[in-house]
């Protein structure tokens, strides 16, 4: 199976979060996972939208993980950013 760009993102970002176990604004996780950051963003509200990511607003904002890393499968990340489940 092949995977776009986007799931491979995805899958960047979520391993990044996953690593680091703490909150990390767009940037970071960009400049971290080698995602251009324009899509990086868009991937990131994907994942919030999925429940994967939480996302925190404000000057002390960011993203982490909504789950556990090991109630997150790559598969979940996969089927949902391919088939927007």
């Amino acid at each position: 199976m092949l995977l776009n760009a986007e799931t491979d993102y995805a899958i960047r970002i979520v391993a990044f979060l996953a690593d680091v176990n703490e909150k990390r604004d767009a940037r970071s996780i960009a400049d971290g996972t080698g995602v251009p950051l324009r899509f990086c963003l868009k991937i990131l509200n994907r994942l919030v939208s999925f429940d994967i990511v939480k996302s925190y607003k404000g000057s002390k904002g960011g993203y982490v993980l909504a789950h556990p890393a090991d109630e997150i499968s790559i598969f979940e990340v996969v089927e949902k950013v391919n088939g927007g489940c």
